[in-house]
């Protein structure tokens, strides 16, 4: 899912969105202040409006996709094409404030003039999303103010996934170390920067921005900046000493006052690749001028024993989630790893999708890995969101889960062969009143499965907020017997109904009975059944889809949806790139 690209059609009712600043009420109040100084200051003349300024290429509109969303005004002006995972609502342009132009202006020139402090976040804002690295650098080098915090700054992930950071982030990250470099050197000289915060940053990896840093690269270039300021640091105590031979010249540079640092919050990937040089950050640099605070861990492809020495190197007091998919660890290398996970306090995410783990067929073995699990699940008192996907628990999850402390609010159980006794223990658990996410994917409920999950979907209605039912062979008269229940769930956003094989006419029921829903924003639906070739299969691939019936049936619910006035409802047969919503969003 977290995957962007082209890869199916969005219909909306085609609502137009404002871009937000992202920079607050305060500075926004100050165009009304600043302006009428800063257009004659920054400007050509004091009478002189600021000039629009063309945006650089990287500002520009992501490139066009196939096919044009159907929307309010379809066909119309108002009408823009999907961009990808991106285009499932048509809207306007955003239009920028007459502070951010000023601001583009003065950050189009160097070296910048002396500014007052509170205007550093906006300028900061112009120059990251214009593509402008050396003035990120003099920015750095004179932030007026103890934190500096990417998002905060630069607005919404969408604005940061549509701009080309990497030359910039590296920039901002080189800052921080030539600032601490000269604290270490120059004693008297002192900076407010206290914080480095950036969490939050989208990955470029599976985005459409070619310039754009990757968390794995990211992670790379913090852990090699922290090892370098480290080095560093131990060079400059070295020179100290020699210059004071003797013991008391040692003890005098030992005891000479060191910078205060700064702490880098920031979400980590690392893999076999990049493990080394993480290691050697996080344990060489916990207490040295900067040092790596993780938010958010994911690690793929290592061994028990390398994940087990990172979560032992990581500050217990700032971690919330910690990702392991795709380590094929079984329970024997899970018991190794979670152990570790109890030291940190504010975990309340673990994803442990195709760790290869299998519990169909019980051994003793297995039975004595499902307790060791168990309990170890069970010393997370915050836990909140457990993924568990591509793991064979068929008549388990009861035994898995009964020692948790806390019930779980998002519960991803995706292609785990789950059996009635499973969905059962779930329906009658403390978990169901409190899901606010279940992603069930994978299972058929053309079968004993379907009625177990529609008690299931009962007691979770009052609180769900994104169901997910991809590919679980539900047909026409299985998605009737469900619609009933579904539509208790007030506080719906999300539906997941991709690789279904449903027909237009139950599509079209669904949409017309869920339009009731007022929450609901998001609904991923699959090819309809009728609108495949004949030589094709309603489980074939995408090229035996009649692109001519497709394209009617988006006409068709677009016009649903244009005449429901729900602009704020889209229909998507894209199955990827909804990264906005993960469990902390929701």
């Amino acid at each position: 899912m977290g995957a962007s690209g082209s890869c199916g059609r969005a219909v909306s009712g085609g609502r137009h969105e404002d871009r937000e600043s992202g920079l607050g009420p305060g500075l926004e109040s100050m165009i009304g202040i600043r302006t009428g100084i800063g257009v004659g200051n920054w400007g050509r003349g004091s009478r002189e409006a600021a000039p629009r300024t063309p945006k650089p290429p990287q500002s520009e509109p992501p490139p066009l996709s196939k096919r044009q969303p159907i929307g309010s005004k379809q066909g119309s002006k108002a009408s823009v094409r999907a961009g990808g995972s991106r285009g499932l609502r048509a809207g306007a342009p955003p239009m920028d404030s007459l502070l951010f132009l000023c601001a583009r202006r003065v950050v189009a020139h160097r070296p910048l003039p002396v500014l007052p402090a509170d205007l550093h976040p906006v300028l900061f804002q112009a120059a990251f999303l214009d593509g402008r690295p050396l003035v990120l650098r003099d920015l750095v080098a004179a932030w007026p103010f103890p934190v500096l915090n990417f998002q905060r700054l630069v607005g919404r992930r969408e604005l940061l996934r549509d701009h080309p950071c990497k030359l910039c982030v590296q920039a901002v990250i080189l800052a921080v170390v030539a600032q601490l470099r000269r604290q270490l050197e120059e004693p008297g000289h002192d900076a407010s920067l206290r914080v480095l915060d950036i969490t939050g940053l989208p990955d470029s990896a599976s985005g459409r921005a070619p310039a754009g840093m990757s968390v794995w690269s990211g992670t790379v270039a913090l852990a090699k900046a922290c090892v370098e300021v480290s080095k560093h640091q131990r060079e400059f105590q070295r020179r100290g000493s020699k210059r004071h031979k003797g013991r008391s010249g040692a003890a005098t540079a030992a005891a000479a006052p060191q910078p205060p640092g700064v702490d880098v919050h920031a979400d980590l990937f690392v893999n076999g690749t990049s493990y080394g040089i993480l290691r050697d950050a996080l344990q060489t640099g916990s207490a040295g001028p900067l040092r790596l605070k993780c938010r958010e861990l994911q690690a793929e492809e290592l061994s028990a024993s390398a994940i087990a020495a990172l979560l032992e190197s990581l500050d217990p007091s700032f971690l919330r989630r910690v990702d392991l998919r795709f380590n094929n660890l079984g329970l024997a290398g899970l018991s190794v790893i979670l152990p570790h996970l109890s030291r940190f306090p504010e975990l309340r995410s673990l994803k442990l999708q195709y760790s290869n783990v299998d519990v169909r067929r019980p051994t003793p073995e297995s039975a004595i890995g499902i307790r060791c699990l168990a309990g170890q699940l069970g010393m997370l008192p915050s836990l909140r969101e457990l993924n568990l996907g591509s793991s064979r628990l068929s008549g388990n999850l009861r035994q898995i889960l009964c020692d948790l402390q806390a019930p779980l609010e998002s519960l991803e159980l995706a292609f785990c062969s789950l059996v009635p006794a499973d969905l059962a223990f779930l329906s009658q658990s403390f978990h169901a009143p409190a899901l606010k996410r279940l992603d069930l994917s994978g299972h058929d409920f053309s079968q004993g499965l379907l009625e177990p999950l529609r008690l299931l979907l009962e007691e979770t209605s009052a609180s769900l907020l994104h169901l997910d039912l991809m590919e679980c062979r539900m047909a026409d008269p299985h998605l009737d017997a469900l619609l009933p229940t579904l539509r208790r769930c007030s506080r719906l956003r999300f539906l997941g109904l991709y690789g279904n094989s449903l027909s237009t006419a139950a599509l079209k029921e669904l949409l017309h009975k869920t339009l009731e829903l007022p929450d609901l924003r998001l609904v991923v639906y699959p090819f309809p059944v009728d609108c495949y070739r004949p030589e094709g299969s309603r489980w074939g691939l995408g090229d035996a889809v009649d692109e001519e019936m497709v394209a009617m049936v988006e006409v068709e619910l677009g016009r649903m949806l244009e005449g429901s006035g729900r602009s704020d409802l889209v229909w998507s047969c894209n199955p990827c790139g909804h990264g906005e919503l993960d469990f902390f969003a929701l």
